[in-house]
């Protein structure tokens, strides 16, 4: 068992601490960026606008996650709203001191991500499902590497287990439903375990990155545009559902059912209608499409190529026949030039053949009109 409890502060830097926690989301956001990156140069897309539309996809998941989190844990709350918007914690004498950024909800996250990304990219011009399928893995590989701040936080574990990869808990950290006894010292563990559920998530995440990225590869002759995306909200939904077994008794709830594993129902049931509908009706799928642009961009490139041959076999062309075109022969005279004729010949015959003259007396040598 795993009785390590970690410092949820990696760095200090003066009075600003750095946390563990905004570590791991920026290095989950920089794996999403690699995939990314990958995933747009393999699929012919535009990995210029990635930078930008990574950074307004973040800020608005990290607006609707926090929401999201504070709906469904307002017990801890609704008493001080103020601690809602900033990274402060109410001490027991009223005060208030730095408690670091924690708590944001992955629905809330997801849905308002979603919504920027569609803007966004209609804003550029671009198919959001063809950036669907580039997103998709992306979102598994920002989720395996930013759930291990929950670990540093001491948040988003199980209930209690003997298994050998529960984690210990500190009594300040806590929920209700497995507080310490009165009186316990908030740094101990009381030797009990829990279940690691962020650790699970991001177990499942790595698969299910792995297996998208393989479906994409392997099925694009099959699979439409967006495919993936739905598959991800598939994915993750199923775990989600089945994860919030484990978070019983201090989870936001309706009607006795956790709210989380309502929207994960809803979820499930929408993306498979979705998808199924979409296979329902005809349409190219990501292979053709593909193939397509391929072709499009290879005709471009020839039809360019065939421009600068012609352009360079003129530029390359005889000199010796542009010559001829430019200037008159030097055997021709100029139709500014006089001709000169030789002394004692008239100008009226000057153009007469060798042998007859135009209008002159009959030659010697041959009979005239009156000849014998």
């Amino acid at each position: 068992m795993i009785d390590f409890t970690p410092n949820p502060i990696a760095i200090q830097l003066g009075p600003l601490p750095v946390y563990w926690y905004g570590i791991c989301y920026a290095l989950g956001l920089l794996a999403a960026y690699q995939v990314m990156l990958r995933e747009g140069r393999r699929r012919g897309l535009d990995t210029d606008l990635i930078i930008n539309g990574l950074i307004i996809v973040a800020v608005a998941a990290l607006i609707g996650g926090r929401l999201y989190h504070v709906i469904d844990q307002w017990v801890l709350y609704k008493d001080d709203p103020l601690t809602i918007f900033l990274p402060i914690r109410k001490a027991a004498d009223g005060s208030y001191a730095f408690a670091g950024f924690s708590g944001l909800g992955v629905y809330g996250g997801l849905l308002t991500g979603t919504i920027a990304a569609w803007a966004y990219l209609r804003w550029h011009h671009q198919s959001f499902w063809r950036w669907a399928d580039v997103v998709a893995p992306a979102l598994f590989a920002m989720q395996a590497v930013g759930r291990f701040g929950n670990f540093f936080n001491q948040e988003l574990y199980g209930p209690p287990t003997n298994l050998p990869w529960g984690i210990a808990i500190q009594c300040k950290n806590r929920v209700a439903e497995f507080a310490c006894p009165t009186g316990s010292d908030p740094l101990a563990t009381l030797g009990q375990h829990f279940h690691p559920l962020f650790l699970y998530e991001a177990i499942s995440a790595v698969i299910g990155m792995l297996f998208l990225l393989w479906l994409g590869r392997r099925y694009s002759d099959r699979l439409r545009a967006g495919d993936l995306l739905l598959i991800f909200f598939i994915w993750y939904s199923v775990t989600r559902f089945s994860l919030e077994f484990l978070r019983a008794g201090y989870n936001w709830t309706i009607s006795g059912i956790p709210t989380a594993q309502i929207v994960s129902g809803l979820t499930i049931v929408l993306a498979t209608t979705v998808l199924i509908a979409r296979h329902l009706r005809k349409g190219l799928s990501v292979g053709e499409i593909e193939a397509e642009e391929r072709a499009a961009k290879a005709a471009a490139a020839t039809g360019v190529a065939d421009a600068d041959a012609t352009a360079d076999a003129d530029a390359t062309a005889d000199p010796d026949a542009v010559s001829s075109i430019a200037e008159p022969s030097a055997a021709e005279p100029s139709a500014a030039e006089p001709v000169l004729e030789p002394p004692g010949r008239d100008s009226s015959t000057a153009a007469a053949g060798p042998d007859e003259a135009v209008d002159g007396p009959a030659s010697p040598d041959r009979d005239g009109p009156d000849g014998p």
